[in-house]
């Protein structure tokens, strides 16, 4: 398929996760595309001209010519089929669906990490209080899923990186980030996520003083 023009709407401080993912996908398979900021903040997702090309009216959203996504694992999924030759995904059928069932679990689950360990920790050096006993719970189990998905520290989940390495980095890091106890090996998985290079860029980008 020949390329089109790329477009990603992303958030303007640069701190949604999901447009991260995105982002990092568009960067490893060589993709030019333009990036427009949005600050949410204001409202600029929630203009006519942007709710004609969101579905949900959030970031990310990607327009490849005239087609437009919104939601970061539905965009890269596609963005692997459309334009299949650097995967982001794992080719083999099985493995493909379990880091699709990463990105689920991370997106549909863990809420009060997600509210207690805002973004704003990992790309922008805050510091939050200690968790609450409920969100303890939850780093807790999420702990232990992350060591059975990488039993035997491998330095991916699927023997080669995917995108949803990415996913499952973000997460650790709200909690690495703040200070928060978290396994060693965990940490050093996190780490060596956290150098490659299309991850750097994005983690690298100015953002606004807050």
């Amino acid at each position: 398929m020949s390329q089109r023009l790329l477009r990603l709407y992303v958030d303007s401080l640069f701190t949604s996760p999901y447009a991260m993912s995105v982002f990092v996908a568009l960067r490893e398979k060589g993709l030019a595309f333009d990036t427009v900021t949005l600050d949410l903040d204001a409202g600029q997702n929630q203009t006519a001209d942007f709710i004609q090309r969101s579905l949900t009216h959030r970031v990310p959203t990607l327009e490849d010519g005239g087609f437009a996504l919104s939601e970061s694992s539905a965009i890269t999924e596609y963005l692997d089929q459309a334009y299949p030759e650097t995967r982001v995904y794992p080719a083999d059928l099985q493995q493909r669906a379990r880091a699709r069932q990463v990105q689920a679990w991370l997106r549909s689950d863990l809420l009060l990490i997600r509210q207690e360990r805002s973004t704003l920790v990992v790309f922008c050096g805050q510091r939050m209080p200690p968790l609450s006993p409920l969100a303890q719970a939850a780093a807790g189990k999420f702990i232990s899923a992350a060591q059975a998905l990488l039993a035997g520290e491998p330095d991916y989940l699927f023997g080669e990186w995917s995108i949803a390495d990415v996913d499952l980095a973000v997460m650790l890091n709200r909690l690495i980030l703040n200070g928060d106890a978290v396994p060693a090996e965990l940490v050093a998985y996190a780490q060596r996520q956290w150098q490659r290079p299309s991850v750097r860029e994005w983690v690298d980008l100015r953002r606004p003083v807050l």
